[in-house]
């Protein structure tokens, strides 16, 4: 699974490297290196114009945890943070927006926790590891979004329409694979075109576009157990943890 991940590049920058032609700069998401279920965080898709029709590629902040168009709560999304690439396109919750709703959620990388046993030194507990591009890359990683309408609202109120992402996850491998058992799939450069495009509705033509996550090339360390609390944040999260607890 992916619960937490990093997210610290500019929206001016993530414009730039994902060939954006709609960004609102009003929009704001501050700089994460703890980005936890329900933040709100930068997405790069692609929809048409209200006026014009044309497709355009829009970077915009959604709530992570999708809540389906059908849900009588929104309180679900904290559920729905992940979705497995190995039936997301069948889920009931997942497979519209699978043929309709794609996005890629850049991050610079994503946490794991690993189990030490208890020995002689101490009890059991929970290691974080922070897992990222080998080259320092941008991930962008595979996701879905969906809108949701708050029945409280009018319908033509914008604040009554939620927008919500969920993060499309696949077997690790590599570094990741001696941590986690899961981990979030990113989607090649080359291929972000395809993944992102509309009109494109074959699942199992874009099922073949999700392969070797990062192209297989990625680093894992271990961090600060600081991360463990989502109301930390900061770059010293990413500082290795001091050798007693290594």
């Amino acid at each position: 699974m992916c619960g937490r991940y990093v997210s610290t590049r500019r929206p001016e920058d993530l414009a730039g490297l994902f060939q954006v032609t709609r960004w609102n700069a009003e929009e704001v998401v501050e700089p994460s290196w703890n980005v936890a279920p329900t933040d709100a965080v930068w997405a790069v898709l692609e929809r048409a114009h209200e006026d014009t029709g044309e497709v355009e590629r829009q970077l915009r902040p959604l709530r992570w945890g999708l809540v389906p168009s059908w849900a009588k709560s929104p309180s679900i999304g904290s559920k729905m943070i992940n979705a497995r690439l190995e039936t997301a396109h069948e889920k009931p919750a997942y497979r519209r927006a699978f043929a309709k709703r794609r996005c890629l959620l850049p991050a610079d990388g994503f946490y794991e926790w690993q189990t030490i046993p208890a020995n002689e030194k101490g009890k059991a507990r929970k290691q974080p590891w922070f897992i990222a591009p080998e080259d320092a890359s941008v991930m962008a990683m595979a996701g879905l979004y969906e809108y949701w309408r708050d029945p409280e609202g009018a319908e033509e109120d914008p604040a009554a329409w939620w927008m919500t992402c969920t993060i499309i996850t696949t077997e690790a491998k590599d570094a990741a694979g001696r941590i986690h058992p899961r981990m979030p799939l990113a989607v090649a450069r080359t291929d972000w075109a395809s993944w992102l495009d509309p009109t494109h509705h074959d699942t199992e033509e874009l099922r073949a576009l999700l392969t070797t996550p990062a192209a297989g090339h990625l680093a894992a360390r271990p961090v600060s157990t600081a991360v463990n609390n989502v109301r930390n944040n900061g770059p010293h999260l990413l500082d290795p943890p001091p050798p007693q607890a290594g």
